[in-house]
């Protein structure tokens, strides 16, 4: 009884530590990013825009990949079923609402964060471990303001322009395959997806993938201040950080898809 009740008082007090550290990281990156720059303090522009770069442009092959393909299954695996009920131009309206609502934004962010979400951790732990991140400190540098509010910034632009060319990729997929493949007619397609969505489709996705990058940005900046012994600590901590990322998004993608259910 005794090792229960000890095990589940760490995990609380555990859990209430990460929860009061990402707290204490989200208030100081905000105020870096948006009001010491107004005072004067200095924004590091041209980091943020090379890790938008890095983070945007360096991902859209692979996003762009996967969301054709995934356009692509979903026209083929809907017609099946719709054919049983003579309603294959119907394929349209479910490929074009599901990139939009759900898929193109959750997959984006799925792959962002085994992309860039590790590397993040990644770095910073390496610094961590190579006492870099003390060095800074000793320099007078903020951290925060040095090494986070760059990532910040950049995910918080890329993984929503992604996600709407990933949305684009996406509906081109489930178009192609249903002209070529499918048989459907291309004329009907598109105006068929034209008149399925709707803005707040777009909101939707858009809205979601703002979140998503807030989530890949902090996770992989906790995780990688974590690290503690060595190039295994990286490793542990960066396997952590993408789980926990992946876990996390699926969560608030729940969470959006009820709130806008009923909204």
């Amino acid at each position: 009884m005794s090792a229960f009740v000890g095990y589940t008082g760490r995990l609380t007090l555990n859990g209430l530590h990460a929860t009061l550290t990402v707290c204490v990281l989200m208030v100081d990156t905000l105020y870096w990013a948006t009001v010491a720059p107004l005072r004067g303090q200095g924004f590091r522009l041209k980091n943020a825009v090379s890790q938008f770069v890095e983070f945007g442009a360096h991902s859209l092959p692979i996003v762009m990949l996967i969301c054709f393909l995934i356009g692509a299954i979903m026209a083929m695996q809907s017609s099946y079923q719709l054919a049983r009920f003579g309603a294959v131009h119907l394929v349209a309206n479910l490929v074009g609402i599901a990139a939009m609502r759900e898929f193109a934004p959750l997959m984006t962010a799925i792959i962002i964060t085994g992309r860039s979400g590790s590397a993040i951790t990644a770095e910073i732990g390496t610094m961590k471990v190579a006492e870099e991140i003390d060095a800074l400190e000793v320099m007078g540098l903020n951290v925060t303001k040095f090494l986070v509010v760059p990532k910040f910034i950049g995910m918080l632009l890329a993984v929503p322009m992604v996600t709407l060319i990933a949305i684009a990729t996406m509906i081109f997929g489930g178009f192609l395959t249903s002209a070529v493949v499918i048989g459907l007619d291309a004329s009907s397609y598109i105006t068929q997806t034209a008149d399925a969505l709707v803005f707040k489709d777009l909101v939707v996705g858009v809205t979601k993938s703002i979140f998503f990058a807030i989530v890949i940005c902090w996770v992989g900046v906790y995780r990688g201040f974590q690290v503690y012994g060595g190039a295994e600590g990286v490793g542990k901590e960066t396997t952590s950080s993408v789980v926990t990322s992946i876990f996390l998004i699926i969560v608030l993608d729940m969470i959006f898809t009820v709130f806008f259910y009923f909204v």
